[in-house]
């Protein structure tokens, strides 16, 4: 549990021995209070039986409850709800942040390969246009996360702070705008390119912890897996996008092709966002007052509340649920990113598939994660509504799922004797890992909603840590060529 800094108790005394998932923080001065509608008026919802799961939650949060503020489903196909609007545009944002930050692991492919040239005479002459052995480019690939990382507790606060429709739209313009500017960069030299990296890791940190924090502002309690879990698919999904795209370009218009493109496109998404999207209901000019209602009588609107004032830092900290996500989301991400910058060299090194293949390939395991994502937010979600499971049992359960699962095919793919085993045994292990996102990816939410931004930055600080480390190993264990014995090596670390 999280006990707060203060003499005054921040949380409800109802709920002290609640689950993990629910424990939350309230601010002071507010103790025992349920969230308010921000509209001035009386609430006659027990929001105290609401965010009890010591009852079910499916009684508490039933189809007659959502009648007293209703919301037609049909209308939906008319005018989509603004919450779902939210979530389908971080899954965009998602989309482009994941393209421009793996472009780099298909292009790099492109820009170490052997070329021929024949001269005038016939002679055929071999060179490469970047002559960079694995250990720089291990370097140059984990540069972004030595950015990453810096950006994400105070990314965690400014979105608290001010709101993440700036931060996490700046994140992704800013970081689309320096991808641009790559080919001109990398011709200055390696060094260049690690500090644009390492620039573009800077901007991109305080994604997580911004998107978070507006998922905080939108999500009702029995739709916040869906709706979070839709908005980080996009990850993966941008990175099945990637993948191939940036192969095909490299093949039939050059490796600079791949970074004027998604960096286009990232900025194109930024328009689009600054126009569609508000930082709460409240902010928002043309929600309908039906589902304005419903999301503040769920979760109160917090607009008046400075959540940054009197953090109780010494209490998260401290808290044991916190260091369960923090290391869980360690894991995940270890095996993450080593296959995000490894993967298409893995390809095209042991099995000899060329940048095309290994790009397509290499996209496989991403869709099936998303896809997985995805469907396993709707499930988690219904076992909440049915009350069969509390909160704290379905994290548990998809989180150990998704790691038992991961660390059995994993190890499998390094005993694989055919490509398509390999692919195969990938394309169930990352799946499966997306079960996961479903466990802690949603935790930060259940156990402290008006610090979610804050506990994503500190779980992703952490959990960046893989980011810098996993590929410089991965480069080390195969500095020269990948064999046998060392592709099983790396499967047993990740």
């Amino acid at each position: 549990m999280i006990a707060p800094e203060s003499s005054q108790p921040l949380l409800n005394q109802s709920s002290v021995d609640r689950d993990m998932a629910d424990h939350s923080f309230h601010d002071e001065g507010r103790e025992g209070d349920p969230p308010q509608s921000g509209q001035g008026g009386d609430i006659d919802i027990d929001m105290n039986e609401l965010y009890n799961e010591k009852t079910p939650i499916k009684s508490a949060y039933s189809y007659e409850f959502n009648e007293r503020m209703p919301i037609e489903y049909y209308r939906c196909f008319q005018r989509l709800p603004k919450r779902y609007i939210v979530s389908i545009m971080i899954f965009f944002g998602f989309c482009n942040i994941y393209a421009l930050r793996a472009n780099l692991s298909v292009a790099i492919v492109d820009m170490v390969s052997n070329r021929s040239l024949t001269d005038s005479n016939g002679t055929v002459q071999y060179f490469q246009e970047f002559d960079w052995n694995s250990k720089l480019q291990g370097v140059i690939l984990s540069s972004f996360f030595y950015g990453y990382i810096t950006t994400q507790l105070p990314g965690g606060w400014l979105a608290t702070k001010f709101g993440g429709k700036v931060l996490f739209g700046g994140s992704v313009c800013s970081a689309a705008l320096f991808t641009i500017l790559t080919p001109l960069v990398v011709l200055a030299g390696p060094s260049f390119l690690i500090t644009l990296r390492f620039i573009e890791g800077v901007c991109q940190g305080v994604s997580y912890p911004a998107a978070l924090v507006l998922l905080s502002k939108w999500a009702p309690p029995l739709e916040r897996t869906r709706l979070a879990t839709f908005g980080y698919a996009g990850a993966y999904a941008g990175t099945v996008i990637a993948m191939p795209l940036s192969a095909a370009l490299a093949t039939r218009v050059g490796w600079p092709s791949i970074f004027y493109v998604f960096g286009t496109l990232g900025v194109l998404w930024f328009v689009v966002w600054w126009l569609l999207i508000s930082d709460s209901p409240t902010k928002h000019p043309s929600i309908t007052q039906e589902e304005q209602d419903y999301i503040l009588t769920s979760i109160g609107s917090g607009d008046d509340v400075d959540a940054t004032r009197n953090i109780p830092w010494k209490s998260i900290f401290t808290s044991g649920p916190v260091y369960a996500i923090v290391v869980a989301h360690f894991c995940q991400n270890w095996g993450f990113y080593t296959l995000l910058t490894q993967l298409p060299t893995f390809l095209k090194q042991v099995y000899h598939f060329d940048i095309d293949q290994a790009g397509m390939l290499s996209a496989l395991p991403y869709l099936v994660m998303a896809i997985v994502i995805m469907s396993a937010g709707q499930l988690a979600d219904y076992i909440r509504a049915q009350g069969k499971l509390s909160t704290t049992a379905v994290r548990k359960l998809f989180c150990t799922t998704a790691f038992i699962t991961t660390t059995i095919f994993l190890i499998a793919t390094g005993y694989a004797q055919q490509w398509y085993m390999a692919v195969a045994f990938l394309c169930v292990a990352v799946g499966f890992c997306g079960l996961a996102w479903n466990g802690f990816g949603v935790n930060h939410l259940d156990i402290a909603p008006q610090y979610a931004g804050l506990l994503m930055g500190i779980s992703n600080t952490f959990a960046t840590i893989p980011g810098i480390v996993a590929p410089s190993i991965a480069g080390v264990i195969v500095q020269n060529e990948v064999c046998s014995s060392k592709t099983r090596r790396l499967s047993s670390i990740q």
